[in-house]
């Protein structure tokens, strides 16, 4: 059940990481997001961004050929576990990771439809302007902006904004 749901626009690298420090810092154990968003959004720098609201230990870097890295809080905090599901090929093999769901804050970027997340969930889409090169980094001398829709689920934040 969605509760709420949230749209903001970023002008940059530097504002996705920012508003990934101010969610990091509202963030819980057993928290999860799922990550939507072509390749160059800015999935991972608004992670690295949570990492830092987190204060877990970094740096927060793409997962990708590792499909998962675990960051341990820096703070006694949740440690950050943060999954890059791309390469695979469906819940059997993200179940076989084996990972700490209910002890960590879990984030899974190309996760949409592969993962039940439980009851309380935040997705969180991140879309750029169309017309341009597609990178699988942000550009920092193409700076445009990206819309960050954030969709809330569950009882977790019917209370609580994420921004």
């Amino acid at each position: 059940m969605t509760v709420w749901t949230r749209t903001h626009t970023v002008s940059d690298p530097e504002a996705m990481h920012e508003a990934g420090k101010q969610l990091g810092a509202k963030l819980r154990t057993g928290d999860v997001i799922i990550l939507t968003g072509e390749l160059g959004a800015g999935k991972t720098t608004l992670t690295r961004g949570i990492g830092e609201g987190l204060r877990v230990r970094g740096p927060v870097t793409s997962p990708t050929f590792v499909v998962a890295r675990t960051h341990p809080s820096l703070i006694d905090g949740p440690p950050l576990i943060h999954v890059d599901a791309y390469r695979l090929s469906g819940e059997d093999e993200l179940d076989d990771l084996d990972l700490d769901w209910d002890g960590s804050v879990v984030i899974i970027e190309w996760g949409q439809g592969m993962v039940d997340p439980g009851p309380n969930w935040l997705h969180i889409t991140i879309e750029r302007q169309r017309g341009r090169q597609v990178t699988d980094a942000w550009d920092a001398d193409i700076a445009e902006p990206r819309t960050i829709t954030v969709e809330a689920h569950g009882e977790r934040w019917e209370t609580e904004e994420a921004w």
